[in-house]
């Protein structure tokens, strides 16, 4: 549902980006499912950039849950399997001179309970974030009503709009972490 006040298209702005931050996040998780995604946030350094894996090479999961990794420069293989060790996912590159090979091993429940609590973490996260920007917009709206920008009649739709709009944020949130955990769980 669409805001209906200036305030609360502001805000919705806001929210929304935070959303779609936690969105990119969750992607980064890993699930009982191999999956790309999971390499989207690993970067290297590319031509004196720090670039995505997938922008350095061609990235294939294969039916034996490895991905295969074949860079379209063959000096960043070893970039890329120190990017891929180095970081938190907790898996391990193998480049054997042509290709990166990462094997996603099976998980087991302890694993999965792991992913969804971190998934629940950031979920949190965001919510506090999202409420850390409401407090903000309903502090400016109360300097507005006190600065007479605004009416009190005006401010209360303000605030009750941003509220709204917080709430289905908290709502996405909810969905998204059920649709995550469901994911993980099932994979």
């Amino acid at each position: 549902m669409p805001a209906k006040t200036a305030y609360g298209k502001a805000i919705q702005e806001k929210l929304e980006k935070t959303f779609k931050h936690l969105e990119e996040e969750l992607k980064g998780l890993r699930t009982g499912r191999p999956s790309t995604a999971i390499f989207e946030n690993i970067k290297v350094e590319f031509y004196g950039n720090p670039s995505p894996i997938n922008q350095v090479g061609s990235l294939n999961l294969t039916e034996d849950r490895t991905l295969v990794i074949t860079p379209y420069d063959r000096s960043m293989l070893s970039k890329i399997e120190k990017a891929i060790n180095a970081s938190d996912i907790g898996l391990h590159a193998i480049n054997d001179g042509v290709v990166i090979r990462v094997a996603f091993p099976t998980p087991t429940g302890e694993d999965r309970k792991k992913w969804v609590k971190k998934a629940k973490e950031q979920v949190e996260e965001t919510k506090i974030a999202l409420r850390n920007i409401r407090r903000d917009d309903l502090k400016k709206i109360k300097d507005d009503q006190k600065n007479s920008k605004i009416t009190e009649d005006e401010s209360k739709k303000a605030e009750e709009d941003i509220t709204k709009v917080l709430k289905e944020y908290e709502d996405k949130c909810d969905l998204l972490f059920t649709k995550k955990e469901k994911e993980i769980m099932e994979s």
